[in-house]
């Protein structure tokens, strides 16, 4: 009986990597479930060998440990097909412009049980005269001589917590691949409000020119990216207004349209997007729909906004999938180059190891989006 518990269990588990989450924790778990999928699938096995050799509820025991094992294998499996065709649907996405293959695969089986490599040595410099350490940024130097490209990368945390030194597997990634990085802090909701934080990035991107010469940095190739909340901001940064040198931006599921996601906001168990919106705008839609327009980078789209790559999963349930797709939508009818990576099985903060099936991919593509915008 304890094993065919185990089995249901385990099934239960393994619909996180299907559905999305319907809780805040089962969001952190669906996190483990799909990016993780060794794990599950050696415990699903252990599961279908137990279940196989029990003579009460043997069948039943069985049948489940089997179906959770395949649903447990299923990120690996949509990983697969999805990187069959990234690199041809990359060079469709870029056209007039050919991307050379890194000779790299963009999914592999044997580099989910890898490990991704520690944070990179960085420095850490004052981008503005203030106390604390708000506008401060940790530069990553390219693992290159010379002068080379920076990537400005803004954090999330929805515009309240978080700093410049979360997940900084991608930043020691960047590096590794020869690109300066520049990891941002930024005035936080709610005692700071929008424009603050943008306007915080663009003080963050006027001192890495100042101070080009000294730190090597390439000012006619620059590039922004913003995971979550940060997306938010770099997608602004990019849209509104004009930055000298700005090559590109990158938006790891990123709110897009601020009026849309207040219309449809997140499950109040799993986070209280209105709220969380509130706090960083300043007020309820109906109070400051303005100012909500003012904070949605879809509104700023234009056909001379810079190429863009966005990577969100299907079962993101902080910041909805539709974000991306109504902003891809408005970027074609503009002509701005663009690509939607999707990842069907992925949540909200799936890149918190890059080894795992969307840590992988999006990886992939991110180094394969900067090599053709900055080459």
């Amino acid at each position: 009986m304890i094993r065919l518990g185990l089995s249901i269990a385990s099934l239960l588990l393994s619909l996180l990597s299907v559905f999305g989450a319907p809780t805040y924790h089962t969001w952190l778990l669906a996190v483990m479930v799909s990016e993780f999928p060794l794990i599950f699938m050696g415990i699903a096995l252990v599961l279908v060998l137990m279940s196989s050799v029990t003579d009460r509820f043997k069948t039943a025991g069985t049948v489940i440990s089997v179906l959770a094992l395949i649903l447990f294998s299923s990120p690996v499996a949509r990983a697969l097909l999805i990187a069959d065709n990234l690199q041809i649907e990359l060079n469709q996405a870029f056209k007039g412009s050919e991307i050379t293959p890194s000779g790299k695969p963009a999914f592999s089986f044997w580099k989910l049980a890898t490990r991704g490599k520690s944070s990179a040595r960085f420095d850490t410099f004052r981008y503005a005269d203030d106390e604390g350490t708000t506008s401060t940024l940790d530069f990553y130097r390219a693992d290159s001589s010379g002068i080379r490209p920076c990537i400005v990368v803004v954090h999330g945390g929805s515009w309240s917590s978080g700093d410049s030194r979360q997940l900084p597997e991608i930043n020691t990634h960047l590096a590794n691949l020869g690109y300066h990085v520049a990891s941002v802090n930024y005035h936080k909701a709610p005692e700071w409000q929008s424009p603050q934080p943008l306007e915080d990035v663009r003080k963050a991107l006027s001192y890495l020119r100042t101070r080009a010469g000294q730190l090597m940095i390439d000012t006619s190739r620059l590039v922004i990216l913003g995971r979550s909340a940060g997306a938010q901001i770099a997608l602004m940064a990019a849209y509104q207004g004009t930055e000298p040198g700005l090559k590109g931006v990158i938006s790891f599921y990123g709110p897009a349209d601020m009026i849309w996601g207040y219309s449809k906001p997140a499950s109040r168990w799993v986070m209280d997007s209105r709220r969380v919106m509130e706090n960083y705008l300043g007020g309820t839609y109906q109070q400051i729909p303005d100012k909500y327009r003012s904070a949605s980078p879809i509104e700023h789209v234009s056909e001379t906004s810079p190429p863009t790559l966005l990577i969100h999963g299907r079962n993101d349930v902080l910041v909805a999938y539709e974000h991306s797709t109504r902003l891809a939508a408005k970027l074609t009818r503009n002509g701005v180059p663009h690509y939607l990576l999707t990842l069907p099985w992925a949540t909200h903060g799936f890149d918190y190891t890059l080894s795992g099936p969307g840590g992988q991919l999006s990886t992939f593509t991110v180094a394969t989006f900067l090599r053709k915008i900055l080459k």
